[in-house]
């Protein structure tokens, strides 16, 4: 693409980074400076009824900018990256609109790739191979077909927890059905970039990355993310597979509640789960093109980079 089309192309800011990294801490330290308006790019930020335990802003950061696109799917229901980039694209283009400058802020980079770049249409996927995998996975578990996967997809089973079942059998299904895993029909998008972006990434010390991990976990549960697991078990049914409880934490919680573990495992492998997944998260990241990284705190760089990247729109 020439440097003058890449200039029409509409702007949008992201910032990515670990879990816990303070990525919505500097978003809302730049409202302060431009007309920011924040949209969610975090698979887990989109749910109902679970604001603690997935770490959705709260009600003074809500009242700080407009935020977009968290806890407005039902428990229930599930998001794909396809419909997710749909929605992002009209949030975009309403905040463009009303002269607001969209900052996307999350750590799914399945996301934030497939609104950049696009996404890649896989055909349907047969009702006789879905059905199937799904029986398998209720019988065998999702720890069976994970290690499946990673025969056939060591790449994408590495981004993905072993108790994931609805990506578990969806990556298998594609396979099956297919012939190509997940993996290569990621790299056979549509050729983007469908923005201009300035890519802003938070990082800190992993020591110390760990330990405000675990001080989030413990407030979490201190502001009563088991009770607002047990709201949404009461509601939609004590179901591990519901689409909204086969995140971190949820199902760590729900460990609890069956009386499977006592508080202090569930905190221990909640952490180990969470860490293990900040290191996913840098993995991709890592990979991802011209991202300037900040460290937590420095908010004046960012400024100045922000500032740059507007004057240039």
């Amino acid at each position: 693409m020439s440097k003058d089309n890449a200039d029409r192309l509409p702007r949008i800011i992201c910032i990515l980074g670990p879990t816990g990294s303070g990525k919505n801490r500097l978003a809302l330290e730049l409202s302060g400076f431009f007309p920011v308006q924040i949209i969610n790019f975090d698979s887990r930020q989109v749910y109902q009824g679970l604001p603690i335990i997935t770490a959705q802003p709260g009600k003074h950061e809500l009242e700080v900018c407009a935020h977009h696109l968290y806890g407005f799917l039902s428990p229930d229901k599930s998001i794909s990256a396809g419909r997710f980039v749909q929605m992002a694209r009209e949030c975009i283009q309403g905040v463009r609109r009303e002269s607001g400058i969209p900052v996307l802020v999350g750590g799914t980079g399945l996301y934030l790739r497939s609104l950049i770049h696009g996404l890649a249409e896989i055909p349907p996927v047969g009702d006789d191979v879905r059905r199937a995998l799904q029986l398998r996975c209720m019988h065998e578990g999702p720890e069976i077909l994970h290690r499946e996967l990673q025969e056939i997809d060591p790449e994408y089973a590495t981004r993905i927890s072993c108790r994931d079942r609805q990506r578990i059998t969806r990556a298998l299904e594609v396979y099956q059905d297919t012939g190509f895993n997940m993996t290569a029909w990621h790299r056979s998008q549509p050729s983007g970039p469908f923005f201009r972006v300035l890519k802003l990434g938070v990082y800190t010390q992993w020591e110390y990355l760990e330990q405000g991990l675990l001080r989030r976990i413990q407030d979490m549960l201190r502001a009563g993310a088991v009770e607002e697991v047990q709201e949404v078990c009461r509601v939609y049914g004590f179901n591990r597979d519901l689409p909204a409880m086969t995140g971190i934490g949820c199902r760590e919680v729900m460990d609890f509640l069956a009386g499977d573990t006592d508080m202090q495992s569930c905190i221990q492998r909640w952490f180990k789960n969470t860490r293990d997944y900040a290191k996913r998260q840098m993995t991709w990241f890592r990979k991802e093109s011209d991202v300037h990284w900040i460290q937590a705190g420095d908010f004046s760089e960012a400024r100045g980079m922000v500032e740059k990247f507007v004057e240039r729109s």
